[in-house]
């Protein structure tokens, strides 16, 4: 239940948001609202700039297409524009309240002399909105990538403040935090694992995708449950007016997807499919012939207008992966969502969405040699009704409710044949409760000044129907002081919850406030706040999320993630919006952040709370980003200076904590963060592109010395994270050949070449340490992924 303090909060919030949403101008006005639609997909569009020049006045589309303008009675030239999308004008009499949809012709001419303004992505230097990267599908699928596969996620690495782990790690790093700190949405669900093969592909079928954002900080109220970010991805709805399909067909994987109406105008549907392949030129090799690495994913969606006002969205995600060595070990994993949607609209100012959505994440592990199988994964169901009512043109109100039940499987091992020897054991499984509320605000004082703020009142229940362990003096880890070194402790007793029984509760306040001051029309300073709270915890003691990691709720041992940061940005259009910069700097600090004692053992474990510390995360640093708009050669280049670091200390002062409870590098540390990427358009058959990324080698820990035991050669390790790996960088180009004869033709098709890591730099994935048998020395062992990579693949549609 909200306690009183926290009541009476919210209602202050409430009161105040209500206070500055009166209308100072009492003068007669009335509503303009709608819907912005592709003209040949009736496809709604995301982020559209809807604006009337003469009162300096506008506001982009929601998720769903949807506007709303109130402005005094009179007559108008209203400006509709969008990247990639000519500009629309119309002249508007506003003497009632109206409804007026329109639809935007793509710029499909791609040349205009020398000047290109299809991919203009101006710096929004007017928004309270900050430390957010938009990205436009088409401006991914120009990026040379590995494989010649396009990848959202590996997009994601060339913005500021964006790392990851290195070649063919899995998952992303923000702003000095840890990929489990990422939520990741799919049309609204919860993707917990975003890679496929471990990391070489991301599990987002391009051709699927119709706006991606990534908040780092900044983030909106309606958001919660991870410490770091929001990756917020959405589908396309489908093709209501015609039957389309396009796809591609690479060296590694290919890709295809259909779209079309149900009823005209009215319903549609999307379905796409996307698979790998590699393995089947295994069977080729008598020594491979027994071994498979491969994923498949389907992605669909049904879309249907009941009437204006009301809409139904039924969209879906099944992907999985299949590694095999010899039939002795495979290992499966992937992600499976479901969301129902329906919009409605209120009134002209009043829009809201009912989501209801299943998130399931499944992992199986089958060890033919030692004859068991394990079977673990995350399921959790949500419900969650979001509403934005549009007030006045200075004043935007966002509340809603959410609520989300999770399901969590620990491992059920199982004999796999009947000669095996394991016996069958099953991990207690794991339940939780998390619902929320959130109340957020967009307020624009006066022309220079406008922000955005909010409250999000987030609940956590730890659930039965479970065993929990109970420790002397509530401690699970003790401290051997004779050894000085944490080991587990012995429970003292035990105690059953029934089912839906309260193990443990949590509620935490998440203030959020953005603001901007305008200095001119081209430049503008920002600043923004958010505590963010995360009650899902990852255990994992690998630097890149494996499918082996398993996720746990907080509980009476294992504390929610706090985290607060701030940040500072400044923003300029340069040359009449042709190039822009942003520059934006940050403090970042987490409390419980989990860590691990030495020699902790994560796997099957069903006392993970005796293996575990909770210790702090902070993290700053500085990004830049110099952007090329138009112009037949286009990109941007991106710098981060950063540092991350890990405080464990010892909760008495006979403990030393972990590395003696100084600071010390956490895995996602990276000093130094440079991407360029850049497009070149030379005429309408050929353009080219290029990337370049350079990062600080990740921290490690080396051994510093050696000792024997009973024969045995065995490492002596440093302070945690006190080395290096190498410094990571590779070069890639891309070259797409668009015929001629697409001009004349309803099939159109491109060839596109590209080369990853083109100078050929073994880059370590990781370095280890052994002793040569035959010379007796201690010699170093670097594991590389890839060099060189050429690939060519095949896009088609028509």
């Amino acid at each position: 239940m909200v306690s009183k303090k926290n009541f009476y909060l919210i209602l202050l919030l409430v009161t105040t948001l209500y206070s500055f949403s009166q209308d100072k101008n009492s003068s007669e006005k009335f509503t303009i609202s709608g819907t912005i639609f592709d003209t040949k997909s009736n496809e709604t569009l995301i982020g559209v700039n809807v604006t009337i020049p003469e009162l300096k006045t506008g506001i982009p589309t929601n998720e769903y297409g949807f506007y709303s303008l109130t402005l005094p009675k009179g007559n108008y030239k209203i400006q509709i524009t969008y990247l990639g999308y000519q500009t629309t004008e119309e002249t508007i009499n506003l003497y009632q309240n109206t409804k007026k949809n329109f639809n935007l012709n793509g710029n499909e001419t791609l040349l205009q002399e020398v000047v290109i303004t299809t991919n203009r992505n101006i710096t929004a230097t007017q928004k309270p909105e900050m430390s957010v990267n938009k990205l436009t599908v088409a401006t991914i699928k120009k990026m040379p990538v590995v494989l010649g596969e396009v990848d959202i996620i590996k997009s994601l690495l060339l913005l500021p403040g964006v790392s990851n782990s290195g070649e063919g790690a899995s998952g992303f790093n923000v702003r000095g935090g840890g990929a489990d700190q990422n939520l990741i949405l799919l049309d609204e669900a919860n993707i917990f694992n975003s890679s496929h093969v471990f990391g070489f592909f991301s599990v987002f079928n391009p051709d699927a995708i119709k706006d991606l954002k990534l908040y780092k900080g900044g983030i909106p109220a309606r958001f919660g449950g991870r410490a770091s970010s929001v990756l917020d991805i959405y589908q396309k709805d489908g093709n209501s007016k015609e039957f389309h399909v396009n796809g591609g067909i690479g060296l590694i994987t290919s890709r295809i997807l259909a779209e079309g109406p149900i009823v005209k105008d009215k319903g549609s549907f999307l379905i796409g499919g996307r698979s790998s392949y590699a393995h089947l030129f295994l069977k080729l090799s008598e020594e491979q012939k027994n071994n498979s690495a491969y994923f498949y994913d389907l992605n669909t969606k049904l879309s249907y207008k009941l009437n204006p006002n009301n809409n139904l969205y039924l969209s879906g995600y099944f992907g999985r992966d299949v590694f095999s060595l010899n039939k002795s070990f495979t290992n499966t994993y992937g992600n499976s969502i479901l969301n129902l949607r329906w919009n409605h609209l209120f009134t002209d100012k009043l829009f809201s969405n009912l989501s209801l959505i299943y998130s399931d994440y499944y992992y199986g592990l089958n060890l033919d040699f030692v004859g068991f199988k394990w079977d673990s994964g995350i399921k959790n169901y949500n419900i969650k009704y979001d509403f934005k009512y549009y007030i006045s043109n200075n004043f935007k109100l966002n509340y809603g409710v959410n609520a989300i039940y999770y399901d969590f499987n620990p491992g059920i091992i199982k004999p796999s044949n009947p000669n095996s020897g394991i016996n069958a054991n099953k991990l207690d499984k794991k339940y939780a409760f998390e619902p929320a509320i959130y109340l957020d605000a967009e307020h624009k004082i006066s022309e220079k000044i406008s922000f955005s703020y909010g409250l999000r009142y987030s609940m956590f229940y730890r659930l039965g129907e479970s065993t929990v362990n109970l420790y002397a003096d509530n401690n699970p880890v003790t401290f051997n002081t004779d050894l000085q070194i944490y080991e587990k402790a012995t429970p003292i007793e035990t105690k059953f919850y029934n089912k839906n029984k309260k193990i443990q509760t949590y509620n935490n306040l998440e203030p959020r406030f953005s603001a901007v001051y305008q200095l001119n029309e081209n430049q503008s300073v920002k600043a923004s706040y958010n505590r963010m709270i995360q009650y899902l915890q990852l255990i994992s003691n690998t630097s890149s999320p494996t499918p082996l990691d398993v996720w746990t709720p907080s509980d009476s041992y294992i504390k929610p993630q706090i985290a607060d940061q701030v940040a500072l940005g400044y923003y300029k259009n340069l040359i009449e919006n042709k190039y822009s910069i942003e520059v934006e700097t940050y403090y970042k600090e987490v409390q419980n952040r989990l860590d691990y004692i030495d020699g902790a053992d994560l796997i099957a474990n069903n006392a993970l709370e005796q293996v575990i510390l909770n210790g702090s995360l902070r993290s700053y640093g500085l990004e830049l980003m110099f952007r090329k708009n138009e112009g037949r050669f286009n990109g941007w280049i991106s710098y981060t200076l950063s540092k991350s670091e890990q405080q464990t200390l010892g909760r008495t002062p006979q403990e030393t904590g972990i590395n003696n409870g100084n600071w010390y590098n956490s895995v996602y540390d990276k000093l130094h963060n440079i991407a360029v990427t850049g497009n070149y358009n030379l005429n309408k058959k050929w353009a080219f592109g290029s990337n370049f990324v350079f990062q600080t080698g990740q921290p490690v820990t080396y051994p510093e010395g050696k000792y024997e035991y009973l024969g045995i050669t065995i490492p002596s390790y440093g302070l945690r994270n006190k080395n290096r790996l190498p410094a990571y960088h590779h070069l890639d180009v891309s070259a797409t050949l668009t015929p001629h004869k697409n001009d004349n033709r309803k099939w159109r098709s491109e060839w596109v070449f590209s080369i990853y890591n083109i100078y050929n730099r073994k880059n370590a994935a990781s370095i280890n340490f052994r002793e040569n048998m035959d010379t007796r020395t201690n010699e170093a062992i670097k594991t590389s992924i890839f060099g060189m990579v050429p690939a060519v693949s095949y896009n088609f549609k028509f």
